[in-house]
């Protein structure tokens, strides 16, 4: 796997956002050093504040860390991504998706679980979830269920995970392919140390509308 090198590729592909996005994850699930990892998260928040208001107070947790140029320096020196990026974009991105992560272990779902794998995914694209659902065949209603995501085939879950990375691309561009430099205001603004909080809400918001135990007629798979 290609090593953390910031000169080495000037451009990030679908395949290499898909390819990072798994890497971010399994980093999410296993930590990375002096990092708490997702489970951990899940279990200390449960333990001293109960499920709802737990999933509340790690938000307000992980947006006021992010918010200290300090603190995304540190985690930047600790992640070697496997895909050039700003160190920077990468803390963000590592950080918003072990704080997805997190919610839905606490809402009791199975990180393990290549289907709730991409519905942590999709939450990083926000407002975007229930488009990119729909663009990959999948009609979502108000909530889903455990049962459901799990029903859902292998070849939509691939599909999904293409319209995913693509839409994390083109946010700032209409080629399929985005320059690294304009990654910064996709995954959370940062810029000389300046994190842009709303993102992450926004991202908060979309997981915890999505990690919901719902009823099993609000899906349909489509052809």
């Amino acid at each position: 796997m290609e090593k953390f090198n910031v000169g080495k590729v000037n451009e990030l592909t679908v395949e290499k956002m898909n390819e990072l996005l798994d890497w971010t994850y399994e980093k999410s699930l296993n930590g990375v050093p002096t990092m708490d990892t997702a489970y951990e998260l899940a279990e200390e928040y449960t333990r001293k504040y109960g499920v709802e208001k737990g999933i509340d107070r790690l938000i307000m947790t992980q947006l006021a860390a992010c918010g200290t140029s300090g603190f995304l320096a540190g985690v930047s020196g600790l992640i070697l991504m496997p895909v050039a990026i700003p160190a920077n974009v990468g803390s963000v991105l590592y950080i918003q998706m072990r704080m997805i992560a997190t919610i839905a272990v606490m809402r009791g779902y199975d990180l393990k679980d290549d289907q709730i794998r991409t519905f942590v995914y999709i939450a990083l694209t926000g407002k975007a979830a229930g488009e990119v659902m729909r663009k990959a065949g999948v009609e979502v209603g108000k909530k889903l269920t455990v049962n459901m995501i799990k029903k859902i085939p292998g070849s939509t879950i691939k599909k999904i995970n293409q319209k995913v990375g693509f839409r994390l691309l083109t946010k700032f561009g209409n080629t399929g392919v985005v320059n690294l430099g304009k990654m910064v205001p996709l995954v959370g603004g940062v810029i000389g140390g300046t994190y842009d909080a709303t993102t992450t809400k926004v991202i908060a918001k979309a997981a915890k509308e999505l990690f919901v135990e719902l009823t099993p007629e609000v899906v349909t798979i489509t052809e």
